[in-house]
């Protein structure tokens, strides 16, 4: 079973400034303390998806022109992202195609040849089929058997690694003497990167979105992230997944996001992505998802009603 993510949105026309195999040689600015300066509010919407479409083969980066071209096509409709319902999602400023995207010819996050998520370990195999055969028609037994970002728990998307989403993809960025936080639009999660050498927590210390510990490369903050526990499963990964970050700014609106993920319990190989914020002029909102919202009761109340007018089966 493949885990996959999708995005949705239509390919814009873009200026790309000499952003394409690589990134420019830029001097960035400095903090008080002397670090490059990362921050600001930065939006990591993209119309590029994880994974390469098979039919590009090998193709790691369009041309301008091919880029310009897709733009032209456009998206193909909200039906896409909403599972078959209609919204005017435009009216809510949901519509893929009001985004901005940073520029790039890139036609996959993941880089290299493959363009692909490695294939599954015979383990992680065997534990996606026992876990689909466990919640195989008790989907709507309660709350615990619904997906933790339905509950407005946690999103694996927020990360690490950070992955765009159907919406509210702006993060904003804190730096300060030893420390660097990332606050996301999504779910609304801070997470919190120091950066004075101390190791990571003991193995025993499992935690929702690991225990990120950062340093600096030249011009590049570098995070490194373990102790995941077993139930935020990144693309069907285990506890023993570990994510290396790395944030570069190569111009003054763009932020180069490049993460690598391992996992040897899920993947038959490390895998590496890349992707580049756009700096953003506004502000976050509050993102007001939380656990018991309607949704959630809505959900429990139709299947209860469905069950007992016998139309579904317990």
């Amino acid at each position: 079973m493949r885990h996959r993510i999708f995005f949705a949105g239509a390919v814009p026309a873009l200026l790309f400034s000499g952003l394409g195999h690589g990134a420019q040689t830029w001097t960035p600015s400095r903090t008080l303390d002397g670090q490059p300066d990362l921050q600001g509010i930065w939006s990591n919407s993209s119309s590029v998806p994880l994974e390469r479409p098979e039919s590009l083969g090998a193709k790691e980066f369009y041309t301008p022109q091919e880029v310009a071209e897709n733009g032209k096509k456009g998206f193909q409709g909200d039906r896409a992202i909403t599972g078959g319902a209609h919204y005017d999602l435009s009216q809510f400023g949901l519509d893929p195609s009001q985004d901005k995207f940073a520029p790039t010819l890139r036609t996959s996050m993941i880089i290299g040849p493959e363009g692909q998520i490695p294939a599954e370990t015979p383990e992680a195999q065997r534990r996606d089929e026992a876990e689909a055969a466990r919640r195989k028609g008790h989907e709507f037994d309660g709350v615990e058997n619904r997906p933790l970002a339905e509950r407005c728990i946690v999103f694996s998307t927020a990360g690490p690694p950070m992955l765009p989403f159907a919406y509210n993809n702006n993060l904003q960025i804190f730096q300060g003497p030893g420390y660097v936080a990332i606050l996301q639009e999504l779910i609304h999660d801070v997470r919190i990167v120091p950066l004075d050498g101390h190791p990571h927590l003991p193995a025993s210390v499992r935690q929702w979105r690991g225990d990120s510990r950062g340093h600096w490369e030249g011009n590049t903050l570098v995070v490194d992230t373990t102790n995941y526990n077993s139930r935020i499963a990144f693309l069907g990964s285990t506890e023993s997944l570990h994510v290396t970050e790395r944030f570069t700014r190569t111009a003054e609106n763009i932020l180069l996001y490049e993460f690598t993920v391992e996992d040897p319990a899920t993947w038959v190989k490390p895998w590496s992505a890349q992707l580049p914020l756009l700096k953003g002029d506004g502000r976050i909102f509050e993102f007001a998802c939380h656990e018991g919202n309607y949704g959630m009761a809505n959900t429990l109340s139709e299947a209860r009603a469905l069950e007992s007018s016998g139309k579904v089966q317990k």
